[in-house]
């Protein structure tokens, strides 16, 4: 048999803003068709209508080209052999298979009520049964098992509201491989007669993916753990349709866990704890409420990327910080964790600065200029450039640039009261009124000439180094920390520098 070329799929449900975790999902996808040389496919799972949200199919389209998960076909990036890409479009081939399943008994017709399957399941409840529609209660319910032939007929003309249920097995075990978590075996004992085609002529999420794996050639299922507990049914549907020889292999992502490990993580877990779980802005078309996103809170695809690989893999080496093709080359499943990865902040931050610091300072000074703009303020290209150059081995953010740089630009008009408190005496004016005249007469004023003369001027006046430079960086900048601080001297211009020391002067005295 011919071996198969690689065929994965992301297939989200447009109930909302893509979280974290299922942007991880679809990156495992893409680095696993990449490196296998295979294809990458987006589905869009709208089968389930009731929780269809406004406008959540874009935004997850716009988060996968933010990131750079670009699939070889599917919604928003072009039709391919296996068009339309999202369910609610083939709907009509859904009742075909169906029906296909009745012919063959392995589904049935249900009529049952929603009161009526409500009474069932309190029923058995009351009797301490798990409370399932299974090969056991079914006997006692109105469905295609227990109705004549002509009965069923007759309701089905009268157009009486009705589903199809798989008819699950009495005891029979399912047996699989999982490439993440090894075999598998669930006996049907333990699962229920899911409903494949709803009342409303839409199929489940259960039919169609099958239909659709199959019919788009999938070869490799690559989804949360989540949906662990549908593979065996979804393994009993494949050879119910008699499609066992094309049966994708099957491998089940760990969940993205809270910070302290105890449960899955959730958008209330980053509202908590003050970080984003969705890569994008979200604003809930229903509540209108706003939920912040990687993109806006500063963090650099790239680095989102590379976090969310290593939440749950790992490359086998002690590499942390890799490119995209650095990943597709390193990446397999045989080396996906089956235990979930808590979720680290402060190593999402981690990544950011690795990233930031390696990014073009062109890059970072478009940005900066952005906000140099909108505050008012007019200052070259090669100025914000060299700000640039400053201030990206200090920062986190990109818009940390400005909020943290801002003195590079605005003249403190605050200095930091603690170290005045600490540091400022009688002799400080002294030591800076004598930097000033010894920065004046300077000819040729940078870093290394401005730093001889703020020597000079401690030995002049016997004054400890160690003592002054903080005390010098809040009379130029008015905070206590920052990039080297001669070289801010030197960005700042000997006009600027002396003014800000004259002004420190009367500020403080």
């Amino acid at each position: 048999m011919t071996e198969r070329r690689v065929r994965v799929r992301f297939a989200p449900s447009p109930t909302g803003p893509l979280h974290i975790g299922g942007v991880r999902t679809a990156l495992y996808n893409y680095l696993f068709a990449k490196k296998q040389g295979g294809d990458f496919i987006l589905r869009i799972e709208d089968t389930d209508q009731t929780r269809f949200v406004p406008g959540a199919e874009d935004y997850i389209i716009e988060a996968m080209k933010w990131l750079g998960i670009n699939p070889n076909e599917g919604i928003g990036f072009g039709d391919g052999p296996h068009a339309p890409y999202r369910q609610s479009e083939r709907k009509e081939m859904y009742h075909k298979y169906a029906m296909q399943l009745i012919e063959s008994g392995n589904a049935y017709y249900a009529f049952d009520t929603p009161e009526e399957l409500e009474t069932m399941r309190e029923r058995l409840k009351a009797s301490n049964v798990d409370a399932k529609y299974d090969p056991v209660t079914r006997s006692a319910m109105k469905n295609a098992m227990t109705l004549s032939e002509d009965e069923v007929k007759s309701r089905i003309e009268n157009e009486e509201p009705y589903v199809i249920r798989f008819k699950m097995p009495r005891k029979e075990e399912v047996k699989f491989y999982d490439e993440i978590r090894g075999w598998v075996t669930v006996n049907t004992a333990q699962l229920d007669d899911k409903v494949l085609f709803k009342s409303d002529g839409m199929p489940t999420y259960h039919l169609a993916n099958v239909v659709d794996d199959y019919l788009m050639q999938i070869t490799h299922v690559i989804r949360g753990e989540e949906w662990l507990p549908s593979a065996p049914l979804h393994i009993l549907l494949y050879k119910a349709f008699d499609w066992e020889n094309v049966m994708p292999k099957f491998a089940h992502l760990p969940l993205l866990l809270k910070p302290e490990g105890n449960g899955k993580l959730s958008k209330r877990d980053g509202d908590r704890l003050g970080f984003p779980v969705f890569p994008l802005k979200w604003k809930d078309p229903i509540t209108h409420e706003v939920s912040n996103g990687y993109k806006e809170s500063g963090y650099l695809p790239e680095a989102v990327l590379n976090l969310l690989a290593l939440l749950g893999w790992n490359p086998g080496n002690n590499l942390e910080l890799m490119s995209k093709d650095q990943m597709v080359e390193l990446f397999s499943l045989d080396r996906v964790s089956k235990h979930g990865a808590k979720f680290d902040q402060n190593k999402a931050k981690w990544f950011n600065q690795q990233y930031i610091r390696h990014t073009d300072n062109a890059i970072l000074a478009e940005a900066l200029k952005k906000e140099v703009l909108t505050n008012g303020l007019n200052f070259t290209d090669t100025y914000i450039l060299r700000a640039c150059e400053l201030m990206k081995e200090k920062i986190t953010f990109i818009g940390d640039l400005w909020s943290l740089g801002f003195y590079l630009f605005v003249a403190p008009q605050q200095f930091d009261a603690t170290v005045i408190a600490k540091r400022w005496n009688e002799k400080s004016p002294i030591v800076l009124k004598s930097l000033i005249d010894k920065a004046k007469a300077l000819t040729n004023f940078n870093a290394t000439t401005f730093e001889d003369a703020y020597n000079d001027s401690l030995m002049q006046n016997e004054v400890a180094g160690k003592d002054f430079l903080q005390l010098l960086r809040v009379c130029l900048t008015g905070i206590a920390g920052g990039p080297p601080l001669f070289e801010i001297a030197s960005l700042l211009g000997k006009e600027e520098t002396v003014a800000r020391l004259e002004k420190a002067i009367e500020s403080n005295t």
